[in-house]
């Protein structure tokens, strides 16, 4: 498998505030894909009503530096890295952010006490059960 050293993906949670109205998630969303595109970041955002997961993918620096903005946002609190590094591939090429809520409300939960190839692996089957 031939990785581009380039293209690199992050695999996060975190919580919305407890100050933040629910209002606030789709404006972290229509945000998202406008800064998104203009950096090459392709990815999925999923929120349970109270969690975030998003899987980032594009350049190392540009996903790096953006990783870090959200750890600042005030709008998140507990933010969680549970998988990064090299990527062979997008997985959401044709999106500058997707987003979608999930039914189940504790797969975010379970999915936050993984990391490593254990998180993507969950990330992945709840990716599965989304309508994109």
């Amino acid at each position: 498998m031939n990785l581009s050293p380039a293209l690199y993906e992050v695999l996060y949670v975190s919580t919305i505030a407890p100050d933040q109205p629910l209002s606030v998630v789709a404006e972290i969303a229509e945000r998202a894909r406008f800064v998104n595109a203009e950096l090459d970041i392709t990815g999925l955002l999923i929120f349970d009503g109270q969690r975030f997961c998003q899987q980032l993918e594009g350049p190392q620096k540009a996903v790096l530096k953006l990783i870090e903005r959200i750890r600042n946002d005030p709008r998140h609190i507990n933010v969680e890295v549970l998988h990064h590094g090299p990527l062979a591939g997008r997985r959401f090429q044709h999106f500058s952010l997707a987003f979608s809520t999930v039914e189940d409300v504790d797969a975010l939960a379970r999915m936050e006490l993984l990391d490593g190839d254990a998180a993507l692996a969950a990330f992945e089957a709840v990716r599965g059960e989304l309508v994109l």
